[in-house]
C-alpha cells in the first residue's frame, strides 16, 4: 500500500469519526483533495483510489498542469474528476480559469462575478461556484465581508449571472486559533448560509465548505458538507515557487 492509500485510510477514519459525533451520514461530507504544489501524476494517483475533487490555488500553477491531467483523465477513463480553484483569482485572470477550472471556490466580488459570467458564457459552460467570506481579521485572509454592501450587491446580482451556478459558501479558519474560536468561525458561515438563503430563496447555498487537515473534525461537527484536505493526504508540502 502507498504512502497516499494509508493517509487516506486515516482521513477517512477520522471522518467517519467526526460524522459519528455529530450524528451525521458520511455521505453529507464531501472531501476535496487539496492538489496544489503536486505534479498530475498525484492526481492521477488520488483519482485511481477513488478521489474526484481536487482543489488547487493558483490559475497558471495549474494551468502547466491542465493538459497532462486531461491525458491522465483520458488514460484512467475517468471523466468524473474534478478540479476546482480555492485559491484567490484576480478578475484579469477570471477568464483562463473559467476555461481550466471546473468550478469556482474563491468568488469574492460582484466584479468578479461578471468576469467569470462573461468567461463562461463565451465557452458555452455553466461554471459552479462558492463564494468565499471572510471571517477572520487576518489580514493575509481574502474573502468578502459578509457584512458590507458588497456582499449585498453579489447575493442581489448573482440569480441574473445565467452562466454562473451558486452552490454556497466558503471559508477559512483563523491560523493556530484555539478551538473556541475555530468552533465560532465555522458556525458563523453556517448562520449567513441560513440567513442569506432566507433572504435569497432564488439561490442555492447548500455546499458549506470549511475545515482543513487540522481542524476539519471540528468543521464537520459544525456542519460542512466539503472539507479540504491536503498535508493529511499528500503530505507536507514544499513552497511553491512558480507564477501566480
Amino acid at each position: 500500500m502507498t504512502s497516499l492509500a494509508e493517509n487516506l485510510e486515516r482521513v477517512e477514519a477520522a471522518i467517519a469519526e467526526a460524522c459519528r459525533r455529530a450524528g451525521r451520514a458520511r455521505s453529507e461530507v464531501e472531501l476535496m483533495a487539496v492538489s496544489k504544489t503536486y505534479p498530475a501524476e498525484t492526481i492521477a494517483e488520488a483519482a485511481a483510489l477513488g478521489l474526484k475533487l481536487f482543489g488547487e490555488n493558483r490559475v497558471q500553477e495549474f494551468a502547466t498542469k491542465a493538459l497532462r491531467a486531461a491525458d491522465l483523465r483520458e488514460t484512467l477513463g475517468n471523466y468524473s474528476i474534478r478540479v476546482h480553484l480555492i485559491g484567490h483569482l484576480q478578475s484579469n485572470k477570471a477568464a483562463r480559469a473559467a476555461e481550466i477550472f471546473d468550478g469556482i471556490d474563491s468568488l469574492d466580488s460582484l466584479r468578479l462575478a461578471e468576469r467569470l459570467n462573461d468567461a463562461a458564457g463565451k465557452l458555452g459552460k455553466r461554471l459552479p461556484i462558492l463564494i468565499e467570506v471572510k471571517l477572520s481579521r487576518e489580514e493575509t485572509k481574502e474573502g468578502l465581508d459578509p457584512e458590507s454592501r458588497d456582499a449585498e450587491q453579489l447575493l442581489e446580482a448573482l440569480p441574473s449571472l445565467k452562466h454562473l451556478e451558486a452552490l454556497g459558501l466558503m471559508t477559512i479558519a483563523p491560523w493556530g486559533a484555539p478551538e473556541d474560536v475555530t468552533r465560532e468561525c465555522f458556525r458563523s458561515l453556517r448562520m449567513w448560509r441560513d440567513r442569506w438563503a432566507a433572504a435569497n430563496p432564488k439561490l442555492n447555498l447548500d455546499v458549506l465548505s470549511m475545515g482543513m487537515s487540522g481542524d476539519f473534525a471540528l468543521a464537520i461537527e459544525e456542519g460542512a458538507t466539503r472539507i479540504r484536505i491536503g498535508t493529511a493526504l499528500f503530505g507536507k508540502r514544499a513552497p511553491y515557487k512558480g507564477p501566480a
